[in-house]
């Protein structure tokens, strides 16, 4: 008698337990996507809490801008014929031009020394540096400062011109 052949079943997938394994390692986009996702909104929470440091490039533009304050007022002073002072603030960080009343504030880690004359022209100097119809001036230096970097504005007293030299590193 004719056995019947007993109904084998075909497997629907090809992938073998071997193949399964190899198949499911890694991530999926979808995964990889929420992962981004998740480091995107962390670091816009983050980034405004840093600190924002005063770069070199915008020091020396500080500088820059100073120094064409100071040749501004003497300029205007050689111009109108009379004394005109910048006014320089060290605590506040601040200057001040007198014939424009443009003031030029620093950021809270940039450093303002100034060294000035302490009489000029026989009055008191006030932390100013006074330009003469002359083209002279009372001289003095102002030095922006922040770590690992700096400029000093010098304004020379004969001859009213200003000059920018970049401070060696200590």
């Amino acid at each position: 008698m004719a056995r019947k052949a007993e109904a084998v079943q075909q497997p629907t997938s090809v992938a073998t337990s071997d193949n399964a394994r190899y198949l499911e390692a890694g991530f999926t986009i979808l995964e990889m996507v929420c992962v981004i996702a998740i480091i995107a909104i962390l670091a816009s929470l983050a980034l405004p809490r840093l600190p924002h440091a005063t770069s070199r490039v915008r020091l020396e533009s500080y500088a820059f801008e100073t120094a064409a304050l100071l040749k501004a007022d003497r300029t205007a002073a050689i111009r109108r014929h009379h004394q005109i002072a910048t006014v320089v603030d060290a605590k506040a960080r601040s200057v001040r031009s007198g014939a424009t009343g443009r003031s030029i504030q620093l950021p809270d880690d940039i450093t303002l020394d100034a060294l000035l004359a302490a009489y000029c022209d026989g009055y008191p100097a006030n932390s100013r540096i006074a330009f003469f119809p002359t083209g002279m001036s009372c001289g003095g230096a102002i030095t922006l400062r922040r770590p690992g970097n700096g400029y000093e504005i010098r304004v020379n007293w004969l001859t009213g011109g200003i000059e920018i030299v970049p401070l060696r590193r200590a």
